[in-house]
């Protein structure tokens, strides 16, 4: 089981095959057992993991009163992971806690090559790269270039990364030291040359609240105080250092002026995204009650554009650029709602709801789905489901019993 799970992350980076090769046989191992109706149970006891499966329930009842059949059961084989995957990590408990460690050290060093991969290619054109960041284009990243969601991973590592030296350096060598020592300002440089908002976004308000966390709970104060001056000085610096993020910020600023004024670019990045919102945001509005079905929104949305903005280019009518707007729009008010209760509700998890890594990885997440539509491409949900369920397992104490002292050391 340990292998699949480290098998599918190194497909979540860099074989979209491999992904969902190393996904179909972790959940054939982990439901064809003698002991499938006990791991039932206690996934219907574990309530991160059933409230997980919701985000899949709700798109699955909305094709009653979808049309287009078969874009809704494209749709319902892209999130069946948020119901399987749940119901799979119900059945580790053999897993221990070295087990969750081991794939924290794996994935900060894929995230790191991936990194280095990435870099690699920007080397190869710098200046092509710098123009290209005047027009929306950004560093080539894994995941099929998916550079939100690496940006999120990458944020992800160096929390994880933080949470070992914090943690667990006292049990490490020199080597594995000095690996988080390059690991935390690497990859965070990192971030500001790949100038992703949605991974700078996470990084600096989860910092922001570590910071706050450390003032509350009186810990290092003067590292705090040098902390929370990095946060504010090193974004300024990157702006006059890095060609890549004074160019992102640059054009994000062209962009928006044309949004405020409502005029339609076409190839915008932002003022697009504004404007999918604003379709997503009159739809639901339009259809309060039950939205018009996750398998019609994309119809929908296209004659809405049709309508408002007959000028737009093809490559441009993208669906909602928010997951909240999204569920809104395929299933009304109640999916709004439930779906904001089911993002909200990992934060207070019994056992872990104190961990300030817990609510930093999970609020990584849930910022990413104000400005994007992650949960409608098969990247995200696995990112989704997969980071924090191996959390939720990492630091609850449902491993053996010779791993819960360590577990509850963690978490203090």
């Amino acid at each position: 089981m340990l292998y699949s799970i480290l098998i599918m992350l190194v497909g979540l980076l860099f074989s979209r095959v491999l992904l969902s090769s190393a996904i179909i046989f972790f959940i054939l191992v982990s439901f064809v057992h003698k002991n499938f109706l006990q791991q039932l149970k206690d996934f219907f006891s574990s309530p991160l993991l059933w409230s997980m499966s919701l985000l899949f329930l709700i798109p699955l009842v909305s094709g009653l009163w979808s049309e287009d059949s078969a874009h809704w059961l494209r749709i319902m084989r892209i999130k069946l992971p948020l119901l399987l995957l749940p119901l799979c990590f119900a059945g580790l408990k053999e897993f221990r806690f070295k087990d969750w460690e081991k794939i924290g050290w794996i994935f900060i060093l894929l995230i790191l090559g991936g990194s280095g991969w990435s870099i690699y290619h920007y080397l190869q054109d710098i200046k092509a790269v710098h123009a290209g960041y005047l027009q929306s284009h950004v560093i080539i990243t894994p995941l099929k270039n998916d550079h939100v969601r690496f940006s999120l991973l990458a944020a992800i590592a160096i929390f994880t990364a933080i949470f070992f030296f914090i943690k667990k350096r006292n049990d490490y060598n020199t080597a594995l030291k000095l690996l988080l020592i390059i690991t935390i300002p690497g990859l965070a440089a990192y971030l500001h040359v790949l100038a992703v908002r949605t991974g700078l976004l996470c990084f600096y308000l989860s910092l922001f609240i570590f910071v706050g966390w450390l003032f509350w709970n009186k810990k290092h104060l003067a590292r705090s105080l040098a902390l929370l001056f990095a946060i504010i000085a090193v974004p300024v610096a990157s702006y006059f250092v890095l060609p890549t993020f004074k160019n992102r910020v640059r054009y994000f600023n062209y962009d928006i002026a044309f949004a405020k004024k409502n005029i339609y670019l076409p190839g915008s990045n932002d003022g697009t995204r504004i404007i999918s919102v604003k379709a997503g945001w009159d739809i639901q509005q339009q259809h309060p009650w039950t939205g018009v079905g996750f398998g019609d929104v994309e119809t929908e949305m296209g004659q809405w554009y049709d309508e408002h903005y007959p000028q737009m280019i093809p490559s441009d009518k993208i669906l909602p650029s928010s997951e909240w707007v999204m569920y809104g729009a395929a299933a009304g008010w109640p999916g709004f709602i439930l779906f904001t209760c089911f993002i909200m509700f990992p934060f207070f998890v019994k056992d872990i709801r104190k961990n300030i890594f817990w609510w930093m990885i999970n609020l990584s997440i849930a910022l990413t789905y104000l400005f994007d539509n992650g949960l409608e491409a098969q990247f995200s949900v696995f990112v989704h489901a997969f980071v924090l369920l191996w959390w939720w397992c990492w630091l609850s104490p449902i491993s053996k019993v010779q791993d819960v002292q360590e577990v509850k050391r963690l978490n203090n």
